[in-house]
């Protein structure tokens, strides 16, 4: 069983992703803002995270570079999961240390299949 973070600020995107988690046995942790992800990320040793884009105090981007640069995050997995479809946006995430960038809406078959693929990497 992992333990998955996931990042969110919209109250019905947090709730379309946990119902699309529901049936996996993992353990999922939530936060609302950046900074609330990046301190519970470093706090409760989790296996994958995804994370918005667009959030209150600190940006996804913002967060997942600061993860990518710690030794300690390297290895955790990073989904960034956002309404920001640009191909600049995709190519900002993924330079900050995404493992990978998908826009919403997301099918959640979709979702699933990502989350295992990164979790059977680490």
């Amino acid at each position: 069983m992992a333990k998955i973070l996931v990042a969110e600020d919209s109250i019905t995107d947090l709730q379309f992703i946990k119902s699309a988690l529901k049936e996996t046995s993992h353990e999922i942790i939530t936060a609302s803002d950046g900074e609330e992800a990046e301190q519970k990320a470093r706090s409760e040793a989790v296996d994958l995270i995804v994370l918005d884009v667009v959030m209150p105090k600190k940006s996804g981007f913002q967060v997942c570079r600061a993860l990518k640069k710690d030794e300690k995050f390297k290895h955790i997995p990073i989904i960034m999961l956002t309404s920001k479809s640009q191909e600049s946006d995709r190519f900002w995430g993924l330079k900050q240390g995404a493992d990978e960038y998908i826009t919403k809406p997301v099918e959640p078959i979709d979702l699933l299949l990502a989350i295992k693929k990164h979790l059977m990497r680490v």
